[in-house]
């Protein structure tokens, strides 16, 4: 089963500032089809205003991934954390027994724009913990996530995997599914078909009861597969 979430059909959040899409019910969006995806909850992309930001606030028990797509974060947590991380980089934060951050856009002319992502833990109550990382590119997969901090990547605290997928403008790639498994498959840049459908930035496919995602790309593309319970 492959189902295309379209770009233009997710939630969308006008607060001046801030210019949110949301994958799945967020805030004051919801939609009770589109609750989350597995132990997938939340995939917001948030274009931020220069100078503009999110004040200190709390989260407990979650697992969140930023991907830093242009500009910059500004952020502070209250776990003595202060750091800036820019383009093309990711930050893993648990919140487990609970934390509290900021996040701010500190350039003056630039939009900040970023993937935030929320994944449900297998362990609650875990001790708050922070990385950030620059995954270098490569044609093919990355693996970003896994449970056992595999090739190099963040440790999750649940039974799932997230690889970023770069591909050149009219390359291919095939990609074994497990049948028994969930995918979804959220577009970062490009246009490119999925087992034949065409896709571009801002898409979302949820997989069920697939053996192989054959992908082809038209432009220079990018993309995120989820590996889900």
């Amino acid at each position: 089963m492959i189902y295309i979430r379209k770009s233009d059909e997710r939630g969308h959040a006008d607060h001046g500032w801030l210019q949110a899409k949301h994958s799945f019910s967020f805030a004051n969006y919801y939609d009770p089809r589109f609750m989350g995806f597995s132990d997938l909850r939340v995939i917001n992309e948030d274009k931020v205003a220069p100078t503009m930001g999110f004040g200190t606030h709390p989260h407990k028990d979650m697992e969140i991934l930023t991907y830093v797509l242009q500009g910059k974060i500004a952020h502070k947590d209250s776990m003595g954390n202060v750091k800036d991380f820019s383009a093309d980089e990711f930050q893993i934060m648990s919140a487990g027994t609970g934390v509290t951050h900021s996040e701010f856009n500190p350039s003056d002319d630039e939009t900040l724009h970023l993937l935030q992502i929320w994944i449900e833990p297998n362990e609650l109550g875990i001790t708050p913990r922070y990385d950030q990382k620059v995954f270098a590119d490569k044609q093919g997969g990355t693996l970003i996530l896994s449970p056992n901090a595999d090739d190099g990547s963040f440790k999750i605290y649940q039974d799932m995997k997230l690889w970023r997928y770069q591909l050149a403008k009219n390359s291919s790639q095939i990609i074994d599914l497990d049948k028994n498994r969930n995918y979804w498959l959220q577009v970062v840049k490009g246009e490119f078909t999925v087992n034949g459908e065409a896709v571009a930035q801002g898409d979302g496919v949820a997989l069920s009861e697939e053996t192989a995602l054959n992908v082809m790309a038209n432009d220079d593309s990018e993309f995120l597969l989820f590996d889900l319970r």
